[in-house]
């Protein structure tokens, strides 16, 4: 029964949020900061009791923790949740970054704050679905339900040096790109129930049983199907050049919404791709493999091109975002065990480091009322803690050794290799031009000489101090202990290589 509970907390939770703002306009921080540390309580709980380390003879998933309930039998459709080592560690992360985004937007005036937190929980309510969701319609009413409350945040708890006109543009703009492409998806799904009946007589909406439909699709169809799947997780990721959506949703949305954005809800594209993609359609992804790399390398360059382009401080650090998931997509297609756990690592990391950025952005412009690069330059001394934390995050999202994201990049790396050489050589450079924007970006801030009245602004509070150093200690642990991820992520990983390799040993780049 823990699974549900997962999902029902921040649905609940919004709720009470929404009404508790009736007793007064700072309860609904205090129920949201609650109900997010009770699901966090529960996705450690499951991670202590659970063993997560179960190999499967035939290479399909091994849930640790299952629910099942019947909802709509004559359409195969049911309330089915499953858990094993890679849905369990991305609803940690969704839960502790949960956290600390109802921690970030804790003294911004926000209007209706029981809107806005019933919002923001809705939104980790809909992320939950999608980790543990094993039936694909429900993962599909999960997957659409979590855009709903993101364009509201976006559309009316935007950027204050914005116009309500520009938060509305880039919300629509959200919405149409990610709910086009879930369109695509939901075809998809449908056709490959369809197809599968026809093969077989079996008319289910079920994930394991329809891990054999591969067997009855013809090539044609399976490519097809998957394209579907593939478009909506593109688009979500994003990967050039269907990308165009996110800086302005970034750049709109508050500092709650961005880290919800790029911490959790790109990483449900990944998660995507390693969970339905690969087992579902495993030689059509064998043959989009070659495509898709080269889609993530460009992606990969040219991000890290637009990030060193920007004057917004918050517009880099969202093409900084779009940059490092070019690397996760080389390494889902990669066929390799190694790949594959640096592509968990990989998530966590980028989700932690990015969220540290973004939340740095939100408190640079509180104290500034400016998020121009430009009008900065010399806040080294002038803030107290801030700077150093940036720098901080600044390494660590260019793959500093002794943080996560080098032992994600150095495994994805080495894991892509043995299959994909050429592409693993080129993508080394990219780390060259992560390091160039990033130190870019500290040089227009922090250092040189001031752009206007040299002054000191308000440090770090104790709020924002836990906040930032809770990112900090965590990048440090996985950056020198990653073992305990690692040995979490290993069966459903190994699982997903045997399912896997077999169809994509046979391609090259």
């Amino acid at each position: 029964m823990l699974l549900p509970w997962l999902i029902l907390i921040p649905f609940i939770g919004g709720l009470l949020s929404w009404q508790a703002e009736r007793i007064g306009s700072q309860v609904p921080r205090w129920v949201a900061l609650l109900t997010m540390g009770l699901t966090l309580v529960i996705s450690v709980q499951l991670w202590l009791q659970g063993d997560y380390q179960l190999l499967s003879a035939d290479g399909a998933p091994r849930w640790t923790e299952y629910y099942f309930v019947p909802w709509i039998p004559a359409l195969g459709i049911n309330i089915q949740f499953a858990l094993d080592g890679m849905s369990l560690l991305m609803t940690v992360l969704t839960a502790i970054l949960g956290i600390l985004a109802v921690l970030s937007s804790w003294n911004e005036n926000q209007p209706s704050q029981g809107a806005f937190h019933f919002n923001l929980l809705w939104i980790l309510a809909g992320v939950m679905g999608v980790f543990l969701a094993t039936d694909l319609f429900l993962f599909f009413f999960f997957w659409e339900m979590m855009l709903i409350p993101m364009y509201f945040l976006i559309s009316l708890w935007g950027h204050k040096g914005s116009s309500d006109k520009k938060h509305v543009s880039a919300a629509t703009k959200f919405f149409i790109y990610t709910q086009a492409s879930g369109l695509l998806m939901l075809l998809a799904i449908i056709g490959l129930a369809v197809a599968f009946y026809r093969g077989t007589g079996i008319w289910t909406f079920n994930y394991d049983t329809l891990l054999q439909a591969h067997t009855v699709l013809g090539p044609e169809l399976q490519f097809i199907l998957m394209l579907g799947f593939f478009a909506a997780f593109a688009v979500k990721m994003p990967i050039v050049p269907v990308h165009g959506w996110l800086a302005d949703a970034h750049a709109e949305a508050p500092t709650a919404g961005s880290v919800d954005l790029s911490g959790i809800l790109l990483k449900t594209a990944a998660y995507g791709l390693l969970r339905f993609n690969l087992p579902l359609f495993p030689e059509a992804s064998a043959l989009l493999a070659p495509v898709a790399m080269w889609l993530g390398l460009i992606t990969v360059f040219y991000a890290a091109l637009l990030a060193f382009r920007q004057t917004d401080i918050k517009r880099l650090a969202a093409y900084s975002s779009i940059s490092h998931m070019g690397f996760i997509v080389i390494a889902i297609y990669a066929g390799s065990v190694l790949a594959y756990q640096g592509a968990i690592i990989q998530m966590i990391t980028n989700g932690l480091s990015a969220a540290g950025l973004f939340i740095m952005c939100g408190m640079l412009y509180e104290r500034l009322g400016t998020r121009d690069m430009s009008q900065m330059g010399g806040l080294w001394k002038s803030i107290r803690f801030l700077p150093a934390f940036s720098l901080f995050f600044a390494v660590a999202s260019l793959g500093m050794p002794g943080t996560g994201n080098f032992v994600g990049e150095f495994m994805i790396l080495f894991g892509t290799y043995g299959n994909f050489k050429l592409i693993t050589i080129i993508s080394v450079f990219g780390l060259v031009f992560a390091s160039v924007y990033a130190l870019w970006m500290m040089q227009q801030a922090y250092y040189g000489s001031p752009k206007t009245a040299e002054r000191t602004y308000k440090g770090l509070d104790l709020r924002e101090f836990f906040i930032l150093i809770t990112l900090v200690v965590l990048l440090v642990i996985l950056g020198f202990f990653p073992q305990p991820v690692l040995d979490t992520s290993a069966s459903a990983m190994e699982n997903l290589q045997t399912w896997y390799s077999a169809s994509i040993s046979t391609v090259r780049p």
